[in-house]
Order: structure tokens, then sequence, then C-alpha cells
């Protein structure tokens, strides 16, 4: 048994005001935590899939670990920012103000940001870049430069694509009525995103931040430059201005369009019960007549 899609943006509706409403600690709090729950199965999809030549391959090893973190943040009630932008179907019904939307989205970012960054911090401290002689330390060198290399165009619509299916999966957990359910719904969809290449503003967050630590380790240089190909010039590319300008903003926005236009408000609109026949229903079934109502119901 599932709930269905209709009951879900109802539910979910109806819950945007408290999550909107949620204190400032209890919000950032959450936020941090998804931040680094999302970067640990980001962490350990570069472990998995370093040492794999075929691309093809590596991406799918990759989707396998990735999911974990999505999952540990649906079960544990954490906030990430993704999936947040779904708060927007309570914006046609006035369930919450553009304001409060835009102070939840600002909030749970900030606290993603926080959470990856010191996820990377941690993982780079831990020594777990060393695998493999330096070489997943490099690859870690190797995914940042191709994040902050992509153009505003392809960041954007990989964005879009990406929040699409993260969506999807944060619903269709939902729909589920057990812990089983919402693991695997969770599990393939957003293997579908790893192994697709699409851009997620959290994860990149952590990607690139590590990255840029990795960089500062001549080992994982020298590596890079010998089993990749990366010249002294692509290593200057890796810098916080082209990770915000070239990645996170671009790519930010691609989920938010993603979330909102693709998936949240449509659903809303393709799942919502007519209005005037809701309030039809409500009034007869308590023997009376409201308002404007009135006539369509006498007759």
């Amino acid at each position: 048994m599932y709930l269905s899609p209709q009951e879900v943006i109802e539910n979910y509706k109806m819950n945007c005001h408290k999550k909107c409403n949620s204190a400032t600690e209890i919000i950032i709090g959450k936020s941090i935590l998804a931040g680094m729950m999302i970067a640990m199965g980001a962490a350990a999809s570069s472990v998995a899939a370093h040492n794999i030549t075929n691309v093809g391959l590596a991406r799918l090893v990759a989707a396998v670990v990735f999911p974990v973190g999505l999952m540990m943040v649906i079960l544990l009630g954490a906030e990430l920012f993704t999936g947040d932008c779904l708060v927007a179907v309570g914006l046609p019904e006035r369930k919450i103000t553009p304001f409060q939307m835009i102070r939840l989205l600002m909030l749970v970012y900030i606290g993603n940001l926080i959470g990856s960054i010191v996820l990377a911090g941690l993982v780079a401290m831990s020594g777990q870049l060393d695998y493999s002689g330096g070489l997943l330390g490099a690859y870690t060198i190797k995914i940042a430069l191709g994040k902050v290399a992509l153009t505003p165009g392809k960041a954007v619509s990989s964005g879009i694509l990406c929040n699409i299916l993260v969506c999807a999966a944060v619903l269709m957990a939902m729909c589920a009525k057990d812990v089983t359910g919402k693991l695997l719904v969770s599990f393939f969809v957003i293997m579908l995103f790893v192994t697709a290449g699409f851009e997620h503003c959290v994860a990149n967050m952590y990607y690139i931040t590590a990255g840029l630590m990795a960089k500062n380790n001549p080992v994982y240089v020298s590596v890079a430059t010998q089993s990749f190909g990366i010249g002294a010039e692509q290593f200057e590319l890796l810098n916080i201005h082209n990770m915000i300008v070239n990645n996170l903003i671009p790519v930010t926005i691609g989920n938010i369009l993603g979330g909102t236009c693709f998936v949240g408000l449509p659903l809303y609109y393709l799942n919502r019960e007519n209005v005037s026949v809701k309030e039809a229903k409500e009034v007869k079934e308590n023997g009376q007549y409201v308002n404007d109502y009135a006539p369509s119901i006498a007759h």
C-alpha cells in the first residue's frame, strides 16, 4: 500500500507552513546534518569509483553508493536544499508567502554549505585521500576541475535535470508507507541522477571544496598530472571564485527551476482537486450553503 500523488502533494502542502516557520537554529542545525550526509555519500562514491578507468562503469559504481546520503536525509528528517524546493507547492494557496520560502531556502543553503565544508575538512584530515598512492586525492581534484569548467548553459540545464530526479525521489519516498519502500525508491532514482552525471549543488559543495583542499597537497597534484594529464594552467582554474560563479550559482538556479517549475508546481496543478467541487462537498455534508456556492449546490 502507498499514498497517491494527490495525497502526497496535499500532505506536503499542508506541512509547508510548519517547515517554513521553524526556528532559525533548528533549520540551520538540520541543514548542516543534511550537508554532511550528502557529503558522506559523495566522499564514499569517490572512493568506490576513483580507480575505474571506464567512465560509464565508474559512474554506475559511484551511483550505487551515493544514494545512501539522501536515504539518511529522508529517514532522519534533515533539511536538504534541493528537496526543500518543493515548498513551492504551498505558494498557490498561500500556505506560505514567497518571503517565507526564500528565508527557508537561504537558511538551508547556508547550513548545507557549512555541513559540506566540515565534512570535506574531516575527509582531508583523515588521510582518506591518500588511497591508491594519492590517486584518490588526484581524482578528487579532477572531479572538482570538471565542475568549475562547466559553461553556464550546461550547469543550469544539468541542475534542472538533477533536481527533477531528486524531488521525484523525495515525493516517491513520501508515497511509501514503510522504511523499505522509502529506501528502495530513493535509491533507484538517485542512482539514475548520479549515473547520468547531473549537477547537484549540495554535492558540489563537497566535491569542489574537497578538490580545493586536495590541490594544496603536492603529492595529489603530482599524481593528477601524471595520471590525468592535468596541466598547471588547469590547476589555476580551481579556485573559490570559479567554484561560486561557474558552478554553484548556475547549478543552484537549475536546481531551483527543476524542483519548483518542473516538479513541484506541475504536480500541484495536475493533482489538485477542483476547489469549487471540494468546497461544495464540504457544504453539502454540513447540510448548509455558504456564499457563492449556494446556487450551484441547490441545483
